[in-house]
């Protein structure tokens, strides 16, 4: 039976998730900080439409990017370098919520209604919640935004108006996360696009093993900085 949480109750047992749909629970509790950080940190999201309860995620297999182990093609390569492109971190985080909760390419409708919005923004505000943006000509073109805990980033949505957009702010973040040390992003359920640039699903067990470590790391919440541009070799 599906849990339901109550105000202040723990997540059951990732073990307890159901096999169809994948992942599924817990249902209920609330968007808090402090609720979405404890949920992260046990291998756990959410994500529901707008009509619906929340419903919490642990599904297996898990898809992971590596970090060493990034796919970056000729084609990217020079997008990153030759389309005039700029990538900023955390300078547009409501923006870039705003570009992951617009139309999909394929007509369907989006799951990143106003309250997870505002949990998100939330999140960035205290320093745990960052933004990767492609900006060209002045105009937001394409981002990413996702959760840093410890030396652990749990990738969220993605967004792309331009040619590549988004994944040249994939590129980047990558960089900046070798930069601080951390060797893995959580990418949640298999896309073809994730697994074109490297990503892989592993089982549930071995992704809760990697981020036992990883999330107890000390490293201070705050706003990203990107330092320099990132040297970026084709495959």
């Amino acid at each position: 039976m599906l849990k339901q949480l109550g105000p202040g109750e723990a997540f059951p047992p990732v073990e307890k998730a159901l096999k169809d749909p994948n992942g599924l629970l817990a249902i209920g509790g609330d968007l808090s900080s402090g609720r979405l950080l404890e949920a992260y940190r046990h291998g756990i999201f959410p994500w529901y439409a707008g009509h619906q309860p929340i419903l919490w995620w642990s599904p297996d297999p898990r898809m992971v990017l590596v970090c060493a182990e990034l796919k970056v093609s000729r084609s990217l390569a020079k997008s990153v370098r030759n389309k005039g492109y700029e990538v900023r971190i955390d300078t547009a985080f409501r923006e870039v919520l705003a570009g992951c909760s617009g139309p999909r390419d394929d007509g369907g409708g989006t799951w990143l209604g106003e309250e997870m919005r505002k949990a998100y923004f939330a999140l960035h505000r205290a320093g745990h919640a960052h933004c990767f943006e492609t900006w060209r000509k002045g105009e937001l073109v394409g981002g990413l935004y996702g959760v840093a805990l410890g030396r652990m980033f749990f990738g969220e949505s993605m967004f792309s108006r331009a040619t590549d957009a988004s994944k040249v702010a994939l590129v980047a973040l990558v960089e900046e996360l070798r930069r601080r040390a951390f060797p893995l992003i959580d990418c949640q359920v298999r896309t073809p696009l994730l697994a074109s640039l490297g990503a892989r699903e592993i089982p549930r067990r071995s992704f809760l093993r990697e981020i036992a470590a990883l999330v107890n790391y000390a490293e201070a919440p705050g706003k990203w900085t990107r330092p320099t541009e990132p040297d970026v070799p084709a495959e």
